[in-house]
């Protein structure tokens, strides 16, 4: 499962994300017109989904909806670098695979 999970994460975060969400989510640096947060929200939605479908759980989809935004916001925001933030999504699946499984 934590493969799967992995493998939602690298499509999530990578070719599902974009540049328009990649850029838009950023409170820091927002697109005008676009309300950062609906950014961040979204691409947070396509991780929960993805978490979701993967273990069955529409709880730890949502879990990770709430995980994935801040993680995300606070790389935005500067507080955490790009490896720390990777580190902690991969920390994330590996808790939901756990969880899962119980």
């Amino acid at each position: 499962m934590l493969f799967w999970l992995l493998v939602g994460h690298a499509l999530a975060d990578y070719p599902l994300q974009g540049d328009f969400l990649a850029k838009a989510k950023n409170r820091s640096a927002p697109i005008p017109g676009i309300p950062w947060w609906q950014a961040l929200g979204a691409h947070a939605m396509i991780h929960g989904g993805f978490v979701a479908l993967i273990t069955g759980s529409v709880w730890l989809g949502l879990a990770e909806v709430v995980c994935h935004f801040l993680i995300d916001d606070f790389k935005c925001l500067g507080r955490i670098e790009f490896n720390t933030d990777q580190g902690l999504h991969v920390a994330c699946k590996a808790l939901w695979a756990i969880l899962a499984s119980v």
